[in-house]
């Protein structure tokens, strides 16, 4: 048994539509049962959050989340009818049909249970299963979303439950040092580990989900990334991060609100963040200031909490325009300062000091302009990868 997950570039349109079907259809003429997991074709997500705003400025989270839903539902019917064309029998779920439980946090929902009872007896059926990715049902039945890049969490969810293989397609065939539209010659990665594909997530690195792969590290689950067209390469996510020093990837991220309140209003700061569930990706402590990095993808209504934050904590600062991190991971970044100075040097040598700087057992992250951030990440690569 395997689930096949296809990202939103991979169902753009009705000719890649068909394409996925044909892909899907030799998988199941190889003998093996198919479960696939559907993104929203396209741009549809941000096409649908657009309309919504032109309809309310600050839409309700439920109704958003029911909004949202939609996208997928469009994908997966779709991708059945495909199969069918082809005369392979195919039936669609929605994430609630297919079992998937979540808590009751609408636009960041985690998922809490699958219970895949009839994922598995259409499977039995012989027939190719389409679950809507990105989606589930709480307790109180109300539908929920998991955040962008929910799609990957949805598949690895699966794939635990029905004791599966898990393949993520994309438009690029597996993990890569960096970014390919920033650096012209990165490295695909045969193998990386839960924990360095976590941090490259977390730091912008956009193949997979940082949820999904949590998820697939404490369920022991490997992730196949590959390209759902071309090339048959992949990356292996497994395994635990190895002793040694080696740079996995340099990434960036944008989008960025990066926050500094005296320490004293820390609490109460990350107490308002709760409940706006804009939830940072770093928090970090110098000269009695704490500074938090909070990507604005999945903030509903960054205006009013930026208000919030105002009135919660009198001495914030907020820098929200043009806010960028450069990051670079790997288990060379807990050997010493050495990365440390190399990720300095490089927003220096743009003719920048860098905002704030953190150092872990795994990554080395700087912020910096939005400007800087591909020439910095350029150069790091160069420096640490192409010539190592």
């Amino acid at each position: 048994m395997v689930v096949q997950k296809f990202g939103g570039s991979s169902v753009a349109d009705p000719e890649k539509v068909r394409l996925v079907a044909e892909r899907v259809a030799r998988t199941r003429e190889a003998g093996l049962d198919v479960c696939v997991v559907v993104s929203a074709m396209g741009k549809t997500t941000d096409d649908l959050i657009a309309l919504a705003k032109r309809v309310s400025p600050n839409p309700p989270r439920r109704e958003l989340d029911m909004l949202l839903t939609a996208g997928e539902r469009i994908s997966m019917a779709l991708l059945a009818m495909a199969l069918e064309e082809r005369g392979v029998a195919a039936v669609s779920f929605t994430g609630s049909q297919a079992g998937i439980l979540t808590d009751d946090r609408h636009a960041a929902a985690r998922i809490v249970e699958v219970r895949p009872v009839r994922v598995l007896e259409e499977l039995g059926r012989g027939k190719v299963v389409i679950v809507a990715g990105f989606q589930g049902v709480s307790a109180r039945r109300e539908v929920t979303t998991l955040g962008r890049g929910g799609s990957d969490t949805t598949a690895v969810a699966l794939a635990a439950a029905l004791g599966a293989d898990c393949e993520i397609y994309s438009d690029v065939d597996g993990v890569y040092t960096a970014d390919p539209r920033v650096v012209a010659s990165p490295r695909r990665l045969e193998e990386v580990s839960y924990e360095e594909m976590q941090e490259l997530a977390r730091a912008g690195a956009k193949v997979l989900n940082a949820d999904a792969v949590e998820f697939a590290r404490e369920r022991g689950i490997a992730i196949h990334a590959r390209a759902t067209a071309g090339s048959p390469a992949e990356t292996v996510v497994r395994g635990h991060a190895s002793t040694g020093g080696r740079v996995a990837g340099v990434t960036s991220q944008v989008r960025l609100a990066l926050v500094s309140v005296p320490v004293a209003e820390l609490a109460g700061t990350l107490e308002m963040l709760e409940r706006r569930e804009a939830v940072p990706a770093d928090v970090l402590a110098h000269g009695g200031r704490a500074f938090l990095s909070l990507p604005l993808d999945n903030v509903h209504d960054w205006g009013a909490a930026r208000a919030d934050l105002h009135a919660a904590a009198p001495g914030v600062a907020v820098e929200d325009t043009g806010t960028a991190s450069v990051s670079v991971v790997g288990t060379r970044a807990g050997t010493g300062p050495g990365l440390l100075r190399d990720v300095i040097a490089a927003i220096r040598d743009l003719g920048e000091e860098p905002r704030a700087v953190l150092a872990g057992p795994l990554r080395v992250t700087a912020w910096c302009s939005a400007a800087a951030a591909p020439d910095a990440v350029r150069t790091l690569h160069a420096r640490l990868i192409e010539t190592a």
